[in-house]
């Protein structure tokens, strides 16, 4: 089975402008099954996506219990949102990875607020932060949760799953038009934060 790529190596052939490609399985039958009453089929779905969509939350958000709180709830979306469910080439993964962006999204600004809440907290008080863990995909990663969940979306969905900007755009209900400058301007960003900047010292010249 082939290996799936790190966020840092998917990103670096997303800026070397090489194609991602991902496996995608076809779950249309069984959701159609599942809302039918087949709770096997729903588990079958949920055994099939529920790594992948825990290894993307958990890349997302600051503490890894959160990560598992957002999986539950993606799930748990997609099975109240049963009839609005939208699938690419017969897979829900999308979808589901769309989802699970929204959700990290918020759990993380719950946690910007825990953090304001901690710093009004008298000097002596000590409470433990355990938002400072990192259990991200090191630069790459900080660089994605900087982005608006808007530009989130279409590197996960276009970049991470290597989805064609039509495609995207069904899965996100905008035009391919949209998905292609979100992307385009998602790039721009986060090529800016990946890179070292540069400095220039006074009465150096750059010729050697």
């Amino acid at each position: 089975m082939a290996r799936r790529l790190s966020l840092s190596e998917t990103w670096e052939r997303f800026a070397e402008g090489r194609t991602v490609h991902s496996v995608r399985a076809v779950d249309e039958e069984d959701w159609r099954r599942a809302v039918a009453g087949d709770g096997e089929a729903f588990g079958l779905i949920f055994d099939r996506h529920r790594v992948r969509i825990r290894r993307h939350a958990h890349a997302l958000v600051p503490v890894p219990a959160d990560g598992d709180d957002v999986v539950a709830a993606t799930f748990l979306e997609a099975w109240r949102k049963r009839d609005r469910v939208r699938f690419v080439d017969g897979s829900i993964l999308p979808w589901l990875l769309r989802t699970a962006t929204n959700l990290s999204h918020n759990v993380s600004r719950s946690t910007r607020r825990y953090r304001v809440l901690l710093a009004r907290l008298p000097a002596d008080v000590t409470v433990p932060d355990h938002a400072e863990n990192d259990f991200g995909d090191g630069p790459a990663t900080r660089s994605l949760r900087t982005l608006s969940i808007e530009h989130q979306h279409v590197v996960v969905l276009c970049v991470l799953e290597g989805l064609p900007a039509d495609e995207a755009a069904r899965v996100l209900g905008v035009r391919a038009g949209t998905v292609r400058s979100r992307l385009s301007r998602a790039k721009s960003l986060m090529r800016q934060r990946l890179s070292p900047p540069r400095f220039r010292l006074e009465g150096v010249s750059d010729e050697l």
